[in-house]
């Protein structure tokens, strides 16, 4: 199997920018390409919606402007940027916006970061399982989670 896109979710946590190093080693290895994707939460633009009485599609647009600059920036910073195929901000809910966005990019790796069996400790993830857990159940093609303290480099 020939690895040539790899889908990286970022949500700007340490867990995403471990997902990043370890990106940085595979991509280099397999000449190939990643792309970062960022999911707006449809919950949080409702909840900023209704604080701020501002449409929700016009938060939705200033949250994916912010998304989109602030992907750059972060691949940037973590040493990436020549890296990166494409960025891609998506709304829904980041489990299946993140198998939706893979299929339709036909990405052939999803490297994520994730927290290991330690957690964080939030009740959502030991009762429903993590992103990762659910993201892993709805793909076809294979999801690498990369422990939040893999140092690399």
């Amino acid at each position: 199997m020939e690895i040539s896109l790899v889908m990286i979710p970022i949500d700007f946590s340490e867990a995403a920018a471990a997902s990043i190093r370890y990106a940085k080693e595979m991509v280099k290895c397999w000449q190939s390409q990643f792309v970062g994707i960022h999911i707006i939460d449809d919950n949080l633009v409702s909840h900023i919606s209704g604080y701020y009485k501002e449409d929700e599609s016009a938060v939705r647009e200033r949250l994916s402007n912010q998304a989109h600059q602030a992907l750059r920036r972060f691949v940037k910073e973590h040493g990436a940027a020549d890296l990166v195929k494409e960025i891609v901000v998506s709304h829904g809910s980041p489990f299946q916006e993140i198998a939706i966005k893979a299929r339709e990019l036909e990405v052939d790796l999803v490297l994520m970061g994730g927290y290991g069996s330690r957690g964080k400790g939030q009740i959502d993830e030991i009762f429903f399982g993590s992103t990762v857990e659910k993201v892993v159940r709805l793909l076809p093609c294979p999801v690498l989670c990369v422990p939040t303290d893999w140092g690399g480099e």
